[in-house]
């Protein structure tokens, strides 16, 4: 055990360092600078900004200065915001992306789970057609189109939400639900498809021949050995709800890190598309570990490193 979570963690460096570096590049691949505006500014000024920041270094330089400050969680200064750090944006979004992200996920395990488990029980009845149509629709509509429908029924028109913030728990409903539709419909169809599977097996028609109880058969053999894909999906799906849709956080104006993020690639803010990237990198990397470790815990023939 202790040697696979050193592999993981050799692993996760190096996964970090080509990120960083393949971002790095990319963002000083496009013209222009956090500096460049419409309206030009003087040379005397850009100069002694590009000097306080260090962007007159060459970028290898510039690279090595800032994985320096990153081995001290130093996510350095924002370009955008003057006065404020990246340290400062990512833990002042955070609350509100993972509050929201928070809610999305419960109600995408607590609601698509049993779906997927009902409509594989009752297969080819009429709320399994219900289910996988409402699941195929959550897929095909996109969650910008959803989140525009909520707020020119729901709060243009009928009043019943706020249109943007998180000023009252009605605020929360709009972001939730469009966040969620996506991931809880594709839930529903992966844990049918995988029950449908596992019903197939011939340990369940043993099972039932034994004369164990259907409830029995289902819910500690059945719903335990379909959950093993799911879980695989829902570890991904955390990470990047947790931290922030961009296009809800943007359309809901919501303080949270995905909106900061898209306004720092509209200003070139350097150090907070690399410090959110660098967090959002980290936090998907734990979170697929976590699902390395959930499996062992659903499947005790699952062990760490793949030995059996």
């Amino acid at each position: 055990m202790k040697s696979y979570f050193l592999q993981r963690i050799v692993s996760m460096l190096v996964t970090i360092v080509l990120i960083t570096m393949l971002t790095f590049i990319m963002m000083h691949s496009i013209p222009g600078g956090p500096f460049t505006r419409e309206k030009a500014v003087p040379e005397e000024i850009l100069k002694h900004l590009n000097a306080k920041y260090n962007l007159d270094d060459p970028i290898p330089v510039q690279y090595l200065k800032y994985m320096k400050g990153l081995l001290t969680f130093d996510l350095g200064p924002s370009f955008s915001k003057v006065g404020t750090s990246v340290n400062d944006i990512i833990a002042g979004g955070l609350p509100a992306s993972a509050k929201i992200g928070l809610l999305a996920s419960l109600v995408i395990i607590i609601l698509g789970i049993p779906l997927g488990v009902i409509s594989a029980l009752k297969q080819n009845k009429p709320i399994d057609y219900f289910v996988m149509f409402m699941a195929t629709l959550g897929i095909t509509v996109p969650s910008f189109v959803v989140a525009t429908l909520i707020i020119y029924f729901f709060a243009g028109k009928l009043g019943w939400l706020p249109s943007y913030g998180l000023a009252s728990p009605l605020g929360y409903v709009g972001p939730v639900i469009a966040l969620s539709g996506y991931s809880l419909s594709f839930v529903s169809r992966l844990t049918r498809s995988s029950m449908l599977e596992v019903l197939r097996q011939d340990y369940i028609r043993t099972a039932r021949a034994n004369g164990i109880r259907e409830y029995s058969v289902i819910g500690l053999h059945a719903i335990k050995n379909a959950l093993i894909p799911v879980v695989t999906y829902l570890g991904p799906m955390i990470a990047a709800i947790l931290t922030g849709s961009f296009v809800i956080e943007k359309i809901f104006a919501i303080p949270g890190i995905g909106r900061y993020y898209v306004d720092s690639v509209s200003n070139r803010d350097y150090t907070t598309i690399m410090g959110v990237t660098v967090f959002y990198a980290v936090f998907y990397m734990i979170m697929v570990l976590l699902v390395d470790i959930a499996y062992s815990l659903i499947d005790p023939r699952i062990k760490f490193g793949g030995e059996k």
